[in-house]
């Protein structure tokens, strides 16, 4: 019998991950509550999509989350958009409700190995790229997690030969909290630290903790893989029970997976051996070297053949919205880097390119540091298009320069359909127009996605 059988279980946000749990609660019998803070007339599609479930399964309270759920409340399950200090949590959490997630109640079930990954930025590309790794190989791998669908609507055909590949976000992990191991786990990578969701986390300490939880969740079979490049992770390599491994664009690694001599190389701290040359990636950007490597040694660290992992590497030209290459216009080049969510990830897409590169910033804003951001743009782009609720606060970043500066020319737009067509007429054969926001997409849009995909669609409607 399953652990939730019979619990009353109430779910915090119909999201896809709030629908993904519920259904899959109903099913090993819990009696399920799933609230939202958006009205019924917003949720239609949502609620439309769980209406085969009987209402004896599963009832829905839209529109506010009364604090009387609690008075008949086992467990709380909370869906990635809701902060550990709403009042409704804090409360739960004086009452001594535990606390739980799709990702925290798969990872309680799934039989197959796992790999779990993280980080600030370049997690669903690396992600992407072990999955591809795994297929090439023959095995049946499933990917999801915060990528794509909830891995817990497939747990029911997951057998314990397959590979699992889970991404996972700091909301996700924020109530992992440590207090159980999982032997599924086997490999766990941290790939970077850098400020994030500062408006959700508060402190960088709070959001690094999140993260260091993947590691708390390994016992000491697993093997735990970090950049040692990236200084954020360091704060929380001492969370690391099992075994060290490595990836480095810089430095030679007695464990793990570095560049020499334009080519990568796999240690396990005996020997050593050449696995293809850097040239073979597909992926622009230096930090897509980082994340190749990183792909690298957690594909390699599961037992995948080289030629699998060179084969993912020579096949995989990359995720929606990661520098995607929508169309050439006029000898301009439109790229769609709508993931790009912080201030780090877009200066990482605008070192991509050594053409002259039009950018297109802005969004709502998440507590973020930009001086670093307006420091570097001034200097690498040609012209800036300023969108969103960020716009007035980058412009005046922007143009915070020195006596001896000169800052970059820029734009204002209301939406983002103005700063295309204005990135249209001020473009050059030869330039790249980038969508690199830095902000997220909630002032506009319901994600990173649906943005990229408007930008699309005003893109391809050029002529």
């Amino acid at each position: 019998m399953d652990a939730l059988n019979g619990k009353r279980l109430v779910i915090l946000g119909l999201a896809r991950q709030g629908s993904a749990l519920a259904r899959f609660a109903v099913g090993v019998g819990a009696h399920v509550t799933l609230s939202d803070l958006r009205a019924a007339a917003e949720l239609k599609e949502a609620v439309d999509e769980l209406a085969d479930l009987r209402p004896d399964q599963i009832r829905f309270v839209l529109g506010e989350h009364p604090i009387t759920l609690l008075d008949e409340c086992d467990m709380l399950a909370l869906s990635g958009g809701v902060p550990l200090d709403a009042p409704f949590v804090t409360e739960a959490r004086r009452r001594g409700i535990p606390l739980t997630n799709d990702s925290l109640e798969f990872m309680r079930r799934n039989p197959a190995p796992m790999i779990g990954i993280t980080g600030s930025a370049g997690k669903t590309t690396t992600t992407a790229l072990v999955g591809a790794m795994g297929h090439k190989a023959g095995r049946k791998t499933w990917v999801g997690g915060n990528i794509g669908r909830p891995l817990i609507a497939d747990l029911a055909n997951i057998n314990p030969g397959d590979l699992v590949v889970q991404e996972l976000s700091s909301f996700q992990l924020e109530i992992w909290g440590g207090e159980e191991a999982f032997a599924g786990l086997a490999i766990a990578a941290i790939l970077n630290i850098t400020p994030n969701h500062l408006d959700r986390h508060r402190t960088m300490e709070r959001y690094a903790a999140a993260k260091g939880n993947l590691w708390r969740a390994q016992d000491s079979s697993g093997i735990a893989v970090l950049a040692a490049d990236d200084p954020g992770v360091q704060a929380v390599r001492g969370l690391v029970k099992g075994r060290l491994r490595l990836f480095s664009r810089k430095q030679q690694v007695e464990d793990g997976a570095f560049v020499q001599d334009n080519t990568i190389w796999l240690s396990n701290g005996r020997a050593r051996r050449a696995l293809c040359p850097v040239t073979e990636i597909r992926l622009r950007g230096a930090h897509n070297i980082a994340n190749t490597l990183a792909a690298v040694v957690l594909a390699e660290s599961t037992g995948l053949p080289d030629e699998a992992i060179r084969q993912g590497i020579r096949t995989f030209s990359g995720v929606p919205h990661r520098l995607e290459i929508v169309r050439k216009l006029d000898g301009v080049l439109y790229v769609n880097d709508s993931i790009a969510t912080a201030p780090e990830r877009a200066l990482a897409a605008l070192e991509a390119f050594d053409e002259p590169v039009i950018l297109l910033a802005g969004g709502r804003d998440k507590n973020m540091v930009w001086e670093e951001w307006a420091r570097q743009v001034n200097q690498r782009a040609k012209h800036v298009i300023l969108f969103g609720e960020l716009a007035d606060r980058l412009a005046g970043k922007l143009n915070q320069t020195t006596a001896t500066e000169e800052p970059v020319s820029i734009s204002l737009a209301d939406t983002l359909a103005e700063a295309v067509y204005i990135a249209q007429s001020e473009a050059a054969a030869g330039d790249v127009v980038l969508l690199s926001p830095g902000g997220t997409s909630f002032d506009g849009y319901k994600d990173f996605a649906e943005r990229g995909e408007h930008f699309r669609l005003l893109v391809q409607d050029l002529n």
